[in-house]
């Protein structure tokens, strides 16, 4: 099946409800088919549930990964697990671990020191005030506040479990987002660096460029997904 006619699983970033992906779905609909990935409900999940649990969402056969922020991380070990389903992969401001490392370990010293003390004296819900600095910068204030009201904490396991070892052939991307207040642009790069990308485009936004200007998401995803396809598949 070819990358472009592929349906579109979306991954969303940590604690994030699917509704955020609703106007870049609408924007792709007349063209491909569309899911949000289902995130497990047990708060101690491993990143293995979580990708269980995001397959299992996909319709039969091969589909596309887009993945958000710490979406990517669940992507990654998707398409390691599963390599023969996942027929392409855009990662949208997204971590990418280096294989069979983990969330925390991409980050940057002395982040992933602050991150690990934080989740365990607080939990891995943030603060609102740093939600709306952060994941909502850029966003108008009755959506901020919408992300907040509906930000849901993750399993710890998320965080610290490491990616499965080894590599996949899959058609890669990296679309990042210049303004972002939550992923910098220097741990951008290297997370495309450690995806290994021959396709990478850019927007003017902070983290969540799908509800800050959803065309212009909706656009780098269909270039990127003719990109593969013409990068062929293994």
């Amino acid at each position: 099946m070819k990358p472009s006619a592929d349906p579109i699983l979306f991954l969303s970033g940590a604690g994030l409800a699917a509704w955020i992906w609703d106007d870049v779905r609408r924007d792709l609909a007349g063209s491909r088919q569309t899911l949000v990935a289902v995130r497990p409900t047990n708060d101690r999940a491993r990143l293995a549930d979580y990708a269980r649990a995001a397959v299992d969402s996909a319709p039969p056969g091969r589909f596309a990964i887009v993945a958000h922020s710490s979406g990517g991380v669940i992507g990654s070990e998707i398409v390691r697990q599963t390599p023969d389903r996942v027929s392409a992969f855009l990662a949208l401001t997204a971590v990418i671990p280096s294989p069979g490392e983990s969330f925390l370990s991409a980050m940057p010293r002395p982040t992933r020191w602050l991150l690990n003390a934080a989740m365990r004296l607080a939990g891995t819900r943030p603060p609102d005030s740093a939600v709306r600095r952060g994941i909502a910068h850029g966003l108008n204030e009755r959506v901020a506040d919408h992300i907040v009201t509906d930000f849901t904490p993750e399993s710890p396991h998320l965080y610290r479990d490491r990616t499965t070892p080894g590599e996949w052939t899959a058609p890669r991307g990296y679309l990042h987002t210049t303004k972002d207040r939550e992923l910098p642009i220097a741990l951008q790069r290297q997370c495309a660096k450690n995806l290994g990308t021959a396709w990478q485009d850019e927007l003017n936004t902070g983290h969540l460029p799908m509800l800050e200007d959803h065309r212009s998401v909706a656009g780098s995803i269909t270039r990127f997904l003719n990109h593969a396809l013409l990068a062929g598949t293994p």
